[in-house]
């Protein structure tokens, strides 16, 4: 089994948070985009990561799914390193992180050479072994729950861009996974069809699914969020209660920003 960062008395019985960065660095070259960042994020959140472009709102969440490796900190899942300090010797592959850490992407990544059933049943059948009966009468159930049930043969080039995302959604749950992380996945739609995938998360949400969201929809983040993070150049500068941060908020860069967004109309 994996070590835990710190040894924790036996008689402590205080349960850790359901994920937690702690001091996270990442860099692409000679560019810092984490920079000691903290964040922590408990059972049934839902944290909206907003910040300027480049602030490290997508590194975050392709390092906790170890798409990327962290360079120093460590991240934690249920209280034990999943990456960084403390994570070596064995314990949870890749893989298992992944089927208990779902992903979404803004690009969809659906295959477009796959119908909606193969890809949302590839991954449990090729990484998890899942029987392919049992993988597609799983998919059916989210299709229908996502209003997809009958795209189930369709290929992507014959969907919309939300139907398109609501079955990258259906992917990343195939596998039933703890947290949900999505990175931008209304960016790439037209406004119309913005409204759709945001209806599915707020869904979710409701059904008590923990997630992270990075997001520029600030009305969105206000609405759906337990918790606002707000990042600039690769730390957490301010994380609040929504109500809270874009009300009152404390640091200057986040009023700053926050300014601009409001005078943008976004707000």
């Amino acid at each position: 089994m994996i070590d835990p960062v710190d040894t924790v008395d036996a008689a402590d019985t205080v349960t850790p948070p359901k994920l937690e960065l702690r001091a996270v660095e990442k860099s692409f070259g000679a560019k810092r985009v984490l920079d000691g960042l903290d964040l922590t994020v408990d059972e049934h959140d839902v944290v909206c990561l907003i910040g300027p472009s480049g602030c490290g709102k997508s590194t975050i969440l392709r390092c906790i799914d170890l798409l990327d490796p962290i360079d120093g900190g460590a991240i934690l899942l249920d209280g034990v390193a999943i990456a960084g300090s403390g994570s070596g010797g064995g314990g949870l592959s890749a893989n298992e992180v992944r089927r208990r850490i779902g992903i979404v992407f803004q690009s969809f990544n659906l295959f477009p050479h796959m119908n909606v059933m193969q890809n949302v049943t590839l991954g449990p059948r090729r990484a998890h072994g899942v029987e392919r009966r049992d993988a597609e009468d799983r998919a059916r159930q989210l299709l229908d729950r996502f209003g997809l049930a009958d795209k189930a043969d369709e290929y992507p080039n014959r969907l919309s861009g939300g139907q398109n995302q609501r079955a990258a959604i259906v992917r990343a749950l195939m596998g039933r996974p703890e947290i949900l992380l999505l990175d931008e996945v209304t960016s790439a739609l037209d406004p119309e069809l913005v409204g759709e995938v945001l209806g599915v998360i707020r869904d979710l949400r409701d059904q008590g699914l923990t997630m992270i969201l990075a997001t520029h929809e600030m009305g969105f983040a206000r609405d759906v969020a337990t918790t606002v993070a707000f990042l600039n150049e690769g730390r957490v500068l301010e994380a609040a209660p929504p109500a809270e941060l874009f009300a009152e908020p404390r640091n200057e860069r986040t009023k700053q920003f926050l300014r601009r967004v409001s005078e943008a109309g976004r707000l």
